[in-house]
């Protein structure tokens, strides 16, 4: 199965951009994986913050295929340790769909039809953290999740 993972607008820092990379390259030694990025929508210094979260849903909601399994990275969502991730993971990854899509938000969230259109939703945390943050927070511990079920060291490590 093909995982990607998607997240809304570019980062700016680069410390958060090297260690994405080096986890991405990594990933790639297990499964097909891919980054995505979801272009920022324009021209919103006049948009609330609920019709930001509108567009953004719309852009989103036009990139994902029926088959596809979507999964949010959310504050509300299931939370898990290390190991029941990867077991969980592996369950996700047995699945019939053609592709398991891991979603970042935007800085105000997700729109109510993204919500519907989602299969799960999992946090990281039952902290709060910045949607650039949870990129290298999350790509960190799905490659310890392909650690873990390959019995790999790098969870003791």
């Amino acid at each position: 199965m093909k995982v990607e993972f998607w997240v809304v607008g570019k980062t700016n820092f680069s410390y958060l951009n090297e260690g994405i990379e080096i986890y991405e390259k990594r990933l790639r030694k297990y499964l097909p994986f891919k980054m995505v990025v979801i272009p920022d929508i324009k021209n919103t210094k006049n948009l609330s913050h609920e019709v930001l979260k509108e567009k953004e849903g719309q852009v989103i909601l036009s990139k994902i295929e029926k088959g596809d399994l979507l999964i949010l990275l959310d504050e509300n969502g299931k939370t898990f340790t290390s190991e029941k991730f990867s077991a969980w993971l592996n369950q996700k990854l047995q699945h019939s769909a053609k592709k398991l899509i891991f979603l970042v938000g935007g800085a105000y969230g997700f729109s109510d039809a993204v919500y519907q259109r989602s299969q799960q939703k999992v946090a990281l945390s039952s902290m709060t953290f910045s949607h650039q943050m949870v990129r290298l927070f999350f790509i960190e511990q799905f490659y310890r999740a392909l650690t873990i079920l390959k019995n790999e060291p790098y969870h003791h490590s």
